[in-house]
């Protein structure tokens, strides 16, 4: 089984499965042999998600036209700011500006100068989905992690947080593959 290794000061040893590719994160005193042990303990999860991900190539639908990307731009710059603003005082931050973008790998992303930005892609989601993301990205003007305390802030601003946090690991990567 082929896989990339990625080196860090992390202190653990890590696996993502992505397209058809394994990254396997590893401190960087980790050896080649322990990687390896990990990689062979993690098959069977590896496989299975690797048939996952074949799974929703076949079920994602046609690729968007650069037409639809835009009226999905247009429509997530309608809600989504109006979402910020209304979940930005329940977060208890001020944030900076809001951008739309056709992204291929993020739902929403924060910056060090509070600027926030999300997917055009979030309007093919349920309302609940974006309202999961927006909190998320707001929760980090907070926390610029993914702590506990940073977990706490979201659960404690979206209850729904984790039900809606797992819609969109369910069904993201095939929202996701149609911007091609």
């Amino acid at each position: 089984m082929k896989y990339k290794i990625v080196r860090s000061s992390r202190k653990t040893l890590g696996l993502e499965v992505r397209e058809e590719e394994i990254i396997i994160r590893a401190p960087e005193r980790a050896s080649i042999k322990e990687i390896d042990n990990f990689v062979r303990s993690h098959r069977d999860w590896i496989e299975k998600k690797l048939k996952k991900l074949e799974e929703q190539r076949k079920q994602a639908q046609e690729p968007l036209t650069d037409e639809e990307l835009n009226a999905l731009v247009s429509a997530a710059k309608e809600y989504i700011p109006g979402r910020v603003a209304h979940y930005a005082p329940i977060v208890g931050v001020r944030y900076g500006r809001v951008t739309i973008r056709k992204q291929h790998t993020r739902w929403g992303s924060c910056s060090a100068k509070r600027n926030l930005s999300f997917n055009c892609l979030l309007m093919l989601t349920p309302p609940e989905v974006i309202d999961s993301v927006v909190v998320h990205e707001l929760c980090h003007l907070k926390e610029m992690n993914h702590s506990r305390r940073f977990y706490h802030e979201v659960i404690k601003a979206y209850p729904e947080y984790r039900k809606w946090d797992k819609w969109l690991r369910e069904n993201g990567r095939a929202i996701m593959m149609r911007n091609k």
